[in-house]
């Protein structure tokens, strides 16, 4: 049975911690985002600071090789909607 994931805008969300990974691993690049900062909202911890890397999935680099484009955002949902475009161009 396949498992099923969550998604945003067509793409599966994976979180490990503050690590999220979002793409698809059989895809040429996925988006890595590390929750830097955490701010709480009306009782709620919200992502306050996020750094996006866009990585390839070849298995043959290092990571640090993999990795082609970052940013820094200032919320999750805006760091989700780079990691949108970003994903776009696949490129």
């Amino acid at each position: 049975m396949a498992e099923k994931f969550f998604t945003y805008k067509g793409y599966p969300l994976v979180r490990q911690g503050d690590q999220i990974y979002y793409g698809n691993m059989y895809d040429k690049y996925v988006v890595m985002m590390q929750v830097l900062d955490k701010t709480k909202v009306k009782g709620v911890e919200t992502a306050s600071k996020v750094k996006l890397y866009k990585m390839a999935t070849d298995e043959k680099l290092s990571p640090m090789e993999a990795v082609v484009k970052q940013s820094e955002k200032d919320s999750l949902f805006s760091a989700l909607d780079i990691a949108y475009i970003w994903l776009g161009k696949q490129s």
